[in-house]
């Protein structure tokens, strides 16, 4: 042991003085700390204040070399006699031995030095400091001095690897060679996590070891503070505040402070400094393991320190051959610092990640090598997330979490920018880089269970944001760049070379995202091409939008703006198809989120303008006249209201001026004018059609009765009229009711007509109608003959208008004739026909007053709305026809006998229409509407026998009931109001107005009708 102790304080060939030492090392700590100044990746761990990192490198050398000293290389007779496989071939007893490979290196795809190792030493020493190379190799430091002659060299010992990748001098060396061997005299047994360390450098290590009493006292608080991390400020096992050992060693420290300590044993300072240190390193702890440096973060900063070894201190892009034995020593330390496998391989997939950063990123070998230990902490994460691993600590869950969080955050920061951090030679870059970034955010987002937004999002999604914010941060850069250099020439700002140049740079960041970087995002993301092409075409666009806001007028420089930003615009929805061919709806999707620049509309914005005016003056002359019209007509040449006439003489002159205007119009224009007028044509259309309902006008169903043969009103109308009246002289009535008309010269006198004025102005405002669609067919015909019309043109849309307006005809009509029929001539239908008595209920004078009504009408409607109207007439006239014969109230009753008389006086009804109306050809419409009626007046013919039996049957088969068996009764059926002889509801009531006493006791059995009063 002396011999070796001797050997290891030999100065060897470099030992000229101490401060080439330090020289050295601190030229590499230079570097490194440039490195650290100029990386922005977030240090994950927490900050350790008062402990900087030559302390922190220091402290971890000295428990690692603690932890190790058993093991070759560190101490004791087997020192000399171990050897790392490097030179040569041969081991340390001079066998040759096969090639040296690196398992770790080979599983994260690392390559070996191609140099030979250079971690060699002189037989006669172990001066820590590596060999002086050249200036002209690569990753080497010169070094002045002289040398003496060369001497055989030897490997060097793991032990003596560490303290060179360390930076530690033979003089810290031989301090910590020393206290070791002091405190373990005797108990060369006794384990490193027994081992308070710090404290027994103090009690070990003397004043005179050092080369002044400041360095000395230096070094005290160096571990001193060590101690306050470890065992106050961050203990793995924290202890209350009042804990007399936390007071007592606090004491310590702050004395220390001043002056250095009395580390004599008979020093009462050091007695208390031993007594609180083994208080709270001991406490819950078993026998042999100390607690003082595996608290967090502590714990982490010092194993940090140690996996950054493993990196070449003269190429620090590489890692040692000798990482595997580096790391298997490492593994010693685990017990003190309180590290297990899962935290190793956080820590060392963050260390290798790092080093590719502060580094320069130039290795892309260490990217590729992080990402392989990303793996293996996916894996674990995974393990302990199903309950599998025993790395359940809340420590581990958060320092996973930080570390990835660090890795995502400096990765995220490169690919949202992209165009900026990755340009020419290192584009490739990013193909190492997505990688980690993708499964360091799976895994986060994993353990963060879609806590965030952010952190449920997929690969594709990510990929789609990186490359949509890349894009829009290099076009902001070049906005910026253009503002610039107009703020620095002190020149006005031309917008038109402005949008020319910025449409130029715009379509050159296409091309280099086509031929740069889309090639490696399409790897990850499909379209990676189309989105950036689609981000940047949203760009252009809002500038161009933002120009065009302050653009009253159309002028050279606007057409050549707007001609750029179209070819730009077809280059980028080119790329976007092109890049999205291999989808599967080819690229519609994004094509689709793509807003238009509208060029064309955009030219001709004055045109739109003016079209926007016109269409305003004409919805203002519509709001004006909508208040003030009362649907008089201004003569009977000219039977409109007047609002319509006013509001086409603008529409037409709208129409003429507009093709009158100097300018190439395309056919979107003429479709946007064609659909401004059509909306305004609809909405006079609707306040035309705007009259009500004929609803209104069809009087409410009576309750339905049962009629008795001997009631004291049959019997009051046999007394007052004898049944005399025959059919021969209601035929003699209605002949002289028609010689009236027909013959002016005749005796009887033409009654008046009883259209009301109300009908009349439903005249006029179908009339109205009618005008509207004639001047609307010429409007469309004019929009149609433009120079290059499309197959929607005008026409189409008004093909649309112009059905609506022929079902607001029909509505109209329909209104205009049951008001005609249900209140103007009510009082000779429905409330006067076959009341009472049939004999004495003649139709004759309703035929005539009917027949003037119908002739007004005819007077007053254009001849272009007599069909509709007339087809109304007919219907609302046969509809009240049957309201008399079947829901006719208590004053009506009818005889089996008596429907021959009505089908007389049916016939005569659609005479009238045919008269009236020669020239309409309304025998097709009678036929349809009065096929109903004649079966109805059919059913009036039949015998009661037969209408009951019909009825049962009709009830059964639409209720569903089948065969109504012994104690069953028929259901009363619904009243639809859509008579028809096989309607079950038409031939009830057929019955209930029946003079028949089987009728009247088949009603009052089956549904308890109540007898007529």
């Amino acid at each position: 042991m002396g011999q070796h102790s001797r050997r290891e304080s030999d100065p060897g060939p470099f030992r000229s003085t101490i401060s080439d030492d330090h020289q050295f090392f601190r030229r590499h700590l230079q570097c490194r700390d440039i490195f650290e100044k100029e990386s922005d990746l977030v240090w994950p761990f927490e900050k350790i204040e008062g402990l900087d990192r030559d302390d922190t490198r220091e402290a971890a050398y000295e428990i690692f070399f603690t932890s190790c000293r058993s093991s070759p290389g560190f101490g004791g007779k087997t020192a000399l006699t171990f050897y790392s496989n490097r030179e040569n071939g041969e081991d340390g007893s001079g066998q040759p031995v096969a090639a040296q490979t690196s398992m770790v290196k080979r599983a994260l795809g690392l390559k070996l030095l191609k140099v030979p190792s250079r971690r060699t030493l002189s037989s006669a020493g172990s001066g820590g400091l590596p060999s002086p190379v050249s200036p002209g190799s690569s990753g080497g430091f010169p070094v002045s001095c002289t040398l003496p002659p060369a001497k055989p060299r030897r490997p060097m010992t793991s032990a003596e690897i560490m303290r060179q990748q360390m930076r530690v001098t033979e003089q810290s060396d031989s301090r910590l060679r020393k206290t070791l061997m002091r405190t373990l005299v005797g108990q060369t047994g006794r384990r490193a996590e027994s081992i308070v360390l710090p404290l027994e450098l103090l009690r070990q290590v003397k004043p005179s070891e050092f080369n002044d009493p400041q360095e000395y006292h230096l070094w005290q608080k160096r571990q001193i503070k060590l101690l306050e991390v470890g065992l106050l400020l961050h203990p793995s096992i924290p202890a209350e505040k009042s804990n007399p050992s936390i007071i007592s060693l606090k004491q310590v420290i702050n004395s220390v402070e001043s002056k250095p300590l009395d580390t004599n044993k008979t020093s009462d300072v050091m007695k208390t400094l031993c007594n609180a240190v083994t208080v709270l390193a001991w406490r819950n702890s078993g026998l042999d393991v100390c607690h003082w440096a595996d608290g967090f973060p502590l714990n982490i900063h010092l194993y940090i320190c140690l996996l950054q070894a493993i990196f070449d201190i003269r190429e620090e892009t590489s890692v040692l051959d000798e990482v595997d034995e580096l790391l298997d020593l490492m593994k010693n330390t685990w017990g003190t610092l309180g590290i297990s496998r899962a935290i190793h391989n956080v820590c060392f997939t963050w260390v290798l990640f790092n080093q590719y950063i502060v580094t320069g990123q130039i290795e892309s070998d260490l990217l590729c090598a992080s990402h392989a230990m990303l793996n293996e902490v996916a894996k674990e994460a995974k393990s302990k997330k199903e309950g599998n691993s025993s790395s359940n600590s809340s420590l581990y869950v958060n320092m996973l979490n930080s570390v990835l969080r660090s890795m995502v955050g400096w990765a995220e920061k490169r690919l949202l920018s992209y165009h900026e951090f990755f340009v020419r030679g290192n584009v490739a870059q990013i193909e190492n880089i997505l990688p980690i970034l993708l499964l360091a955010s799976d895994i986060l987002s994993d353990e963060e269970n879609g806590a965030t937004q952010d952190s449920m999002m997929s690969s594709n999604d990510r990929l789609d944001r990186y490359i949509r914010s890349s894009a829009a941060n290099a076009f902001k850069k070049m906005i910026k760049e253009t503002n610039a250099s107009y703020a620095k020439s002190e020149v006005e700002v031309d917008a038109r070379e402005v949008l020319v140049g910025l449409a130029q740079e715009t379509e050159e960041l296409a091309m280099k995202e086509r031929q740069n970087y889309s090639p490696v995002l399409k790897k990850w993301h499909g379209t990676a091409g189309a989105v950036a092409a689609s981000t940047l075409h949203s760009c252009y666009g809002q500038v161009l939008n933002q120009y065009l806001n302050d653009v009253t007028t159309l002028t050279s420089d606007t057409v050549e703006v707007l001609e750029r930003a179209n070819k730009l615009e077809k280059v980028l929805v080119h790329m976007v198809v092109e890049d999205s061919a291999d989808c599967e709806d080819g690229g519609k999707t994004i094509v689709r989120e793509m807003d238009p620049y509208e060029v064309d509309s955009v030219i001709l914005n004055l045109l739109r303008k003016w079209i926007h005016d016109s269409l305003t003056k004409c919805t203002e002359v519509f709001e004006r006249v909508r208040e003030s019209e009362t649907w008089n007509p201004k003569s009977k040449q000219e039977p409109y209201a007047q609002s319509a006439m006013e509001l086409m003489k603008l529409a037409n002159t709208a129409v003429e001026e507009f093709f009158r205007i100097p300018v190439s119009i395309p056919e979107d224009l003429v479709q946007e004018l064609a659909v401004g007028l059509e909306t305004l044509f609809r909405d006079y259309m609707t306040f035309v059609a705007a009259c009500g309902s004929k609803k209104s006008y069809i009087p409410s169903l009576p309750p339905l009765t049962r009629c008795s043969r001997d009631s004291k009103l049959s019997k009051m109308w046999k007394i007052r009229n004898p049944c005399s009246y025959g059919l021969e002289q209601e035929h003699q009535t209605i002949h002289s009711s028609n010689e009236a008309h027909q013959n002016p010269q005749s005796n009887l006198p033409p009654p008046r007509p009883s259209t009301s004025r109300g009908t009349q102005r439903l005249y006029i405002r179908l009339n109205t109608l009618h005008y509207l669609l004639t001047h609307i067919h010429a409007i469309a015909k004019a929009l149609s003959l433009h120079p290059n019309p499309r197959p929607f043109a005008a026409t189409s849309h008004f093909e649309i208008l112009v059905s609506s307006i022929h079902a607001a005809c029909q509505h109209v009509s329909e209104i205009a004739a049951y008001r005609l029929i249900f209140l103007d001539s009510n009082f000779i239908l429905y409330d006067s026909l076959y009341v009472g008595d049939m004999a004495n209920a003649s139709i004759g004078s309703a035929l005539r007053i009917l027949k003037q009504n119908l002739n007004l009408m005819l007077t007053i409607l254009t001849e272009k709305a007599h069909v509709v109207a007339v087809k109304e007439v007919i219907k609302a006239t046969f509809d009240a026809f049957l309201m008399v014969l079947l829901a006719g109230g208590s004053n009506r009753v009818y005889n089996r006998s008596d429907h021959q008389l009505i089908k007389e006086d049916f016939e005569g009804l659609k005479r009238l229409f045919v008269n009236c109306w020669e020239g309409l050809k309304v025998e097709d419409i009678m036929d349809k509407e009065g096929e109903v009626v004649e079966g109805v007046i059919a059913l009036m013919g039949e015998s009661t026998e037969q209408l009951m039996e019909d009825f049962s049957t009709l009830t059964c088969e639409t209720s569903g009931l089948g065969v109504i068996g012994s104690g069953q009764k028929l259901p009363m059926p619904p009243t639809t109001r859509r008579w028809h002889r096989a309607d079950p509801n038409t031939i009830l009531r057929v019955l209930c107005h029946r003079n028949d006493k089987i009728a009247n006791q088949f009603l009052k059995r089956t549904f308890q009708l109540a007898k007529r009063k």
